[in-house]
């Protein structure tokens, strides 16, 4: 139940509806972009810049769109990372998921019915290079996925002071150099709802595993060293340190008159009142049985 707090709210479904939205037109615009107009006695090659700068700008435009009205996931990796972050609950995450994956096929059957057959190709669907095996399309994935969480992460860091340029352009650019890195190793996806519009709409499934794997597995492993490693809460940390600490001194057998600090009267499980906390000696005492019983 608590997982579900405020699921029936306004706020949260226009922030579901935001995301379906979202990923509707990034999926139709940005894969738009990958269909070859050339003539198909004279077919030229996919123009890579031109697409990693549609999928960057895509994403740089709709996060600045959306991102105060939903976060601007427009990814499912991205809400899975957020999850193991503790920035959003796990029954968001999961109508988050379903909005995104939703918009995707739409986005996708809109440039399937707009777009002539003969033009059309696989629709932009993503497939690991024939000269690769599914193990490397993964660890592209994974690594060009990492890049862009760490992005995610270290541009919304509430606790910089020194962010100065726009956030949705950085997150932009990220997404334009992964592409630049991986079209022509996986069609650098990074997302995983990206890839799954285009594999129900035509229904091609080769490797798709690899879509979702290696974006999960590099936006959580992001996530996780952002979050706890190189730039932990303080707030975390210093109530870790506290739990530790009780813990030390609890093994000791025996507690000492402490001042309170000030990051213990704003934790907020402690609920003493300022002033000195004042905790008796525990003793030790032996009954007939041999077990050992602490008073205090």
């Amino acid at each position: 139940m608590v997982a579900c707090k405020g699921v029936w709210t306004q706020p949260f479904w226009k922030a579901v509806v935001g995301e379906f939205l979202a990923m509707f037109i990034f999926v139709l615009l940005s894969l738009g972009s990958t269909i070859n107009w050339s003539p198909k006695e004279n077919r030229q090659p996919a123009d890579l810049v031109l697409i990693s700068l549609c999928f960057g700008l895509s994403i740089a435009t709709l996060v600045q769109c959306f991102g105060h009205i939903s976060g601007g996931h427009i990814n499912p990796a991205v809400t899975i990372a957020m999850v193991c972050m503790r920035k959003i609950s796990i029954a968001k995450s999961a109508f988050y998921i379903v909005a995104q994956c939703l918009g995707a096929i739409a986005g996708t059957g809109i440039l399937y019915i707009v777009t002539p057959s003969e033009v059309a190709g696989n629709l932009g669907i993503t497939k690991v290079n024939e000269m690769l095996s599914p193990g490397h399309g993964l660890l592209v994935e994974l690594v060009i996925t990492f890049q862009l969480l760490f992005t995610i992460c270290a541009s919304c860091d509430l606790k910089r002071n020194d962010i100065t340029g726009a956030v949705a352009l950085a997150i932009g650019f990220s997404v334009a150099i992964g592409h630049l890195f991986a079209l022509n190793y996986t069609g650098a996806s990074m997302n995983p709802a990206r890839s799954f519009g285009p594999a129900v709409i035509m229904n091609i499934w080769e490797h798709h595993w690899v879509y979702w794997v290696g974006p999960v597995a590099g936006a959580v492993l992001a996530g996780a060293l952002y979050e706890y490693v190189f730039c932990p809460d303080v707030e975390l940390k210093n109530r870790l340190k506290e739990v530790l600490n009780k813990a030390t001194q609890s093994s000791k057998g025996k507690y000492s008159e402490v001042e309170e600090s000030k990051s213990q009267i704003e934790s907020d499980d402690l609920f003493l009142k300022p002033g000195i906390v004042h905790v008796l000696e525990e003793k030790k005492v032996k009954d007939t049985s041999g077990e050992v019983l602490s008073s205090v």
